[in-house]
């Protein structure tokens, strides 16, 4: 079994930064992609950014230039820092792992949520 653990969320006006971290724990052979998604009231769940194994990222155009996603493989851990926060980037953030099991089988963990709350 594999945990992830977020942290990091909060309350912050337009403007502010946050930086959410998400640490892997548990048995498993290898991490590979490694994202952080978000979900606000109503709204589908959505991709804010990803990073493969190897440092290869992906951003939602919503939040290009305002988001950097980074990892520290040697602490299976993911990192989100945030600046120039807007209100629409009001949501629950969700951390997510793609992982090769010790049997060698590929399976998608999610973290529990963070909220993140930005206002006016």
């Amino acid at each position: 079994q594999v945990q992830l653990v977020e942290s990091g969320g909060g309350s912050v006006q337009a403007g502010g930064s946050l930086r959410l971290s998400c640490a892997a724990s548990g048995s498993f052979f290898s991490i590979n992609a490694m994202g952080w998604y978000r979900q606000a009231p109503g709204k589908q769940r959505e991709l804010v950014a990803a990073i493969t194994s190897r440092g290869r990222t992906n951003y939602a155009d919503s939040v290009k230039g305002r988001i950097t996603i980074s990892r520290d493989n040697a602490k299976n851990t993911v990192y989100l820092q945030m600046n120039s926060l807007k209100p629409e980037d009001t949501a629950v953030y969700y951390c997510n792992a793609d992982v090769r099991t010790r049997s060698l089988a590929q399976v998608e963990y999610w973290g529990q949520g963070t909220q993140v709350t930005v206002s006016s």
